[in-house]
């Protein structure tokens, strides 16, 4: 799965980083969203694909 984010949508509410901290981050200074990882591993796919489904803009994209 490739994870791809759209900054310009994000809203910065943070549900992708609580969801999954190991691959979402919030930037310091404006509080959008920060991939840390692009290809997470597949033992991650559940909260990912949650992360995703939560976000309230739907700037997280996932390809598979």
């Amino acid at each position: 799965m490739r994870v791809d984010v759209d900054r310009d949508r994000c809203c910065g509410a943070g549900m992708c980083a609580l969801e999954a901290p190991e691959v979402f981050d919030q930037d310091e200074t404006d509080g959008l969203v920060v991939v840390l990882l692009t290809e997470p591993p597949d033992t991650l796919d559940d909260v990912v694909r949650s992360a995703a489904e939560q976000c309230p803009s739907g700037a997280v994209r996932l390809r598979e």
